[in-house]
């Protein structure tokens, strides 16, 4: 390790860790006793207020990835970053993720939907659809892994312990205590942790105040001091802000169907009524938009660091948040701030274990071993459960592995790798979530082909390097996925309107 941390940061650090552990414990708990079948697991059976709700939402679509890694593109690629996912990402997103949650809401209550999976089948009465994208999920793992390689950064520099064990301890308390608490702790420990990461947003977001002493200017000249590249709204120079088509249309692109993920989308089935919406958009939007806005901090951290060395050790792009948080900040301030990037990454990983645990439960292990599960409806629900936390299990043993790998050997970072799969998952949801809301009598070829060509599209652009954006050592993922959902717009809407014509040719 290089001891970046103080001796007092160190101290302080385990006060916090130990204490953040035990009140989320009690959260825990608390929600436990209510959780009695997987359908209490996977909404919960607490009438929620829309403000939690909502707050609950900003937490669990920030991640560690808003917070720790994506400031470290920023800190090495300048403004070209901060327009790509500051503004044109999170824009669309919001306005995506207002237009989809109302109709989404109205099918998914009235069908009673525990997950995206069984949204999908039920809507297009598919159960092979259902279970394809049940599969489909288990890409969601790459999220999970970025997640707990963002907080083993952020815990190993603040408490000087080796990242392996840091990994192996995030991972056991996490998995272990999301085997229990399910929807009903998850609300509640979300609009705490959205409450604190308000706060550290506002620290980091000002933080870099003295770099404005001779105005906007004077803080681009100092940048530009260090490399011109990171005051040009292109950066030729980076393998992710190259021109506007990658800044601008691929991240537009990509965040209309960002939303389209189990955690983000389903969320708004925890609303008890549909009045209850408009509140719960409001303020989960306004905090998002705060949150998105953090990676402006990567700037200040290039500042800190101009040739991206602490110590004289080159940092790795997921560690350069990290490492200015525990060089700037006074212990204390310090501290809150480790809490939020903490924050940002347990409640995005309490609602990826929630979603990915339940959809192989409900949606892969049920249809396809249901038949041996006992007739006794109780005893049914009591082996599933105990189902539900041998995945949680199996799930965590493959992150330790994949995340031990990415500390290891990242491929610029960590965030690039989880990209990939994620991008993937939600460009094949994208048109049957935007069929099943808003078109009627869809032929449900339609959606599954337009599903299958959006994963065909994107794995094939992507490893087969086609167009000259893919011949990079590091490739954008944004790429291959805005043209996955293009494509798969495209077939759903051609198969969708052949069938129109169809019906009315028959019925002359």
């Amino acid at each position: 390790m290089d001891g970046m941390a103080s001796s007092e940061m160190v101290m302080a650090g385990w006060v916090l860790v130990i204490v953040y552990a035990g009140i989320t414990l009690f959260f825990v708990v608390r929600g436990a006793i209510r959780t009695k079948s997987m359908a209490d697991y996977a909404v919960g059976t607490i009438q929620f207020s829309p403000v939690a709700v909502g707050l609950a939402l900003s937490a669990s679509m920030t991640s560690a990835a808003t917070f720790i890694i994506n400031p470290g593109f920023i800190a090495m690629y300048g403004l070209s970053g901060v327009l790509s996912y500051a503004i044109a990402l999170p824009v669309a997103a919001m306005v995506s993720l207002i237009i989809l949650t109302k109709g989404f809401r109205r099918h998914g209550s009235t069908v009673k939907a525990l997950t995206l999976s069984q949204w999908i089948g039920t809507r297009f009465k598919s159960s092979g659809y259902s279970l394809f994208f049940a599969f489909l999920a288990l890409l969601l793992i790459t999220f999970v892994v970025l997640i707990c390689v963002g907080l083993t950064k952020v815990l190993s520099k603040t408490l000087n312990v080796d990242e392996g064990y840091i990994l192996l301890g995030i991972v056991i308390f996490i998995f272990g205590y999301m085997m229990f608490g399910g929807a009903n702790s998850m609300v509640y420990t979300n609009t705490v942790q959205s409450i604190i990461m308000l706060i550290v947003a506002f620290i980091l977001l000002g933080s870099g105040h003295e770099h404005f002493r001779n105005g906007v200017l004077g803080f681009l000249d100092e940048l530009a001091a260090i490399d011109p590249n990171l005051v040009a709204w292109t950066n030729a120079s980076s393998p992710l802000f190259r021109d506007f088509f990658e800044i601008i249309f691929c991240q537009m692109v990509v965040g209309v169907a960002i939303v389209c993920q189990p955690h983000i989308i389903t969320k708004s089935l925890l609303l008890k009524t549909d009045k209850d919406v408009n509140r719960y958009l409001v303020v989960g939007v306004i905090s998002q938009m705060i949150f998105f806005f953090v990676v402006f901090a990567g700037l200040y951290a290039r500042l800190t660091f101009p040739d991206l060395q602490a110590n004289g050790v080159p940092l790795k792009m997921d560690g350069i948040i990290p490492a200015y948080v525990v060089t700037e900040f006074s212990v204390y301030i310090g501290l809150l701030v480790v809490l939020g990037l903490i924050s940002a990454g347990i409640s995005t990983l309490e609602g990826l274990i929630q979603s990915l645990s339940t959809t192989v439960t409900s949606d892969i292990i049920r249809p396809l071993f249901g038949r041996y599960f006992p007739e006794d409806e109780s005893k049914k629900n009591s082996v599933q459960f105990t189902i539900n936390k041998l995945v949680i299990a199996l799930i965590g043993i493959a992150t330790v592995f994949i995340s031990y790998d990415q500390l290891v050997h990242p491929n610029l970072s960590v965030a690039i790798f989880a990209q990939n799969g994620v991008y993937a998952y939600f460009a094949a949801a994208f048109v049957p979530v935007l069929f099943g809301t808003f078109l009627k009598d869809v032929p449900k070829t339609a959606p599954i082909m337009a599903s299958a060509t959006a994963v065909a599209v994107h794995f094939s652009v992507y490893y087969g390097e086609l167009t000259p954006y893919m011949q990079m050592p590091v490739k954008n993922p944004a790429i291959p996925a805005s043209m996955a959902i293009l494509a798969s717009l495209i077939v759903g809407l051609a198969l969708y309107f052949a069938n129109i014509q169809h019906d009315a040719k028959e019925k002359v």
